[in-house]
């Protein structure tokens, strides 16, 4: 009975499935991904050996020796250098605000960037929907530096553009970079501005990607506008918003350090408690004299907690909609 299953299609487990041999195919795919593999190699992973600055009460060893001597010969500190971070009296403030900017970030620049893909696409003008495309899409490309120029022309309490509306209209000028309650929303604003295009985009690429014929049905079932995008398009861009979710809890401990540091004019005191973030922070520490494992041991923070939270979304995730996890 059992040679007879076999013969007629059954499998048999003692029978193991051939082995693929290294094709032609492979080869080109491996010479055209070995540039990036390199890149990761050399920028990516070999740093992580300077984790153990971490971890080490970083000297410089008499005689002029090199960076691997003086930081193989330089003590362990253990812990230390991580726990003079988390008592701090910046730690706890540092947290905060990278928390909840980035949180503000991800909620408002999503419903912005969907919101935006849905205006787009219902838009009967294909031409004028590639136009406002594009001009959305132009502040993705701009620097930060570039940005802080444009900001300080608007806020300068002398000859500033926002100012001189204000005075012009009877208040009184706004010192804006002293004026820390304002900073909240101008950031939040420029980190939308910025980056709404570039969501739109993705959001777009999966809308074209959706089979024409069902809004076909849905119009002869007499569907409404609002009912296509609830029933048909929402659904369809769900796995790339799902994706894009993960990786933006990715960088809830990171923050864009061109927009909190270079739009800012450089954390000055007034705004400090508003403005800065981790990395802000870390900057700010290599440029003085602060001990550089106490630097490192902040990043090296940072780093654990994205590592962590990315998982920690991909998890909840995969217990809601398996389907649609990254790992």
């Amino acid at each position: 009975m059992g040679t007879n299953k076999t013969l007629n299609g059954g499998s048999n487990p003692s029978v193991k499935p051939p082995k693929k041999r290294w094709s032609k195919d492979d080869t080109e795919l491996f010479l055209l991904s070995l540039p990036t593999l390199l890149w990761f190699l050399i920028f990516a992973y070999m740093p992580m050996f300077g984790v153990i600055i971490a971890f080490k009460v970083y000297k410089l060893a008499p005689g002029g020796h090199g960076f691997l001597y003086n930081l193989f010969s330089s003590e362990w500190a253990g812990f230390k250098n991580f726990r003079y971070f988390f008592t701090s009296n910046a730690f706890s403030m540092l947290l905060r605000n990278t928390i909840l900017y980035n949180i503000a970030f991800i909620i408002i620049s999503a419903s912005v960037a969907v919101g935006g893909a849905l205006m787009l696409s219902s838009m009967r003008n294909k031409r004028g929907s590639k136009i406002y495309q594009t001009m959305m899409f132009l502040p993705y490309f701009m620097s930060w530096v570039v940005v802080s120029y444009f900001v300080y022309a608007l806020l300068t309490p002398e000859r500033g553009y926002v100012n001189g509306i204000i005075t012009a209209l009877g208040g009184e000028r706004i010192m804006w970079y002293q004026e820390k309650k304002y900073w909240p929303f101008i950031l939040i604003f420029l980190n939308t501005w910025k980056g709404m295009g570039y969501g739109m985009v993705l959001y777009l690429a999966s809308i074209t990607g959706i089979d024409p014929s069902l809004y076909e049905a849905a119009v002869m079932d007499g569907a409404t506008k609002k009912q296509q995008a609830r029933h048909i398009t929402l659904p369809a861009i769900k796995p790339v918003f799902i994706m894009m979710l993960i990786l933006d809890c990715g960088k809830i401990f990171n923050s864009d350090f061109g927009l909190f540091y270079q739009v800012t004019g450089r954390t000055p005191s007034s705004l400090y408690t508003t403005v800065s973030t981790f990395d802000t922070y870390i900057y700010n520490a290599i440029q003085s004299s602060a001990p550089i494992g106490q630097t490192a041991a902040a990043s090296f923070f940072q780093a654990i907690c994205s590592c962590g939270t990315i998982l920690f979304a991909n998890w909840v995730v995969s217990k809601l909609d398996n389907e649609n996890r990254i790992i």
